[in-house]
């Protein structure tokens, strides 16, 4: 499952974020900087930390907490 959370440097709404992965025990997922990429900053940019499964097309965006995160990784 190709799992992407869009971050930002020194964001501390990223670092609950990447706590409540860790608790929901999250798989394997990449962590991206949106900071100076001007595309993902328009996309992102007031909206981050926002997880995104790449295969299913979908994305959460915060807030969210751990059995958010464990419901919406089970929906096919």
């Amino acid at each position: 499952m190709p799992l992407i959370l869009y971050q930002r440097d020194d964001c501390h709404l990223c670092d609950l974020a990447l706590d409540v992965l860790a608790t929901a025990r999250v798989p394997e997922f990449d962590s991206v900087f949106i900071d100076g990429d001007i595309a993902l900053e328009a996309c992102y940019g007031m909206r981050v930390p926002v997880l995104r499964d790449d295969a299913r097309g979908v994305e959460l965006d915060w807030p969210f907490d751990a059995s958010t995160v464990a419901g919406w990784l089970a929906r096919d």
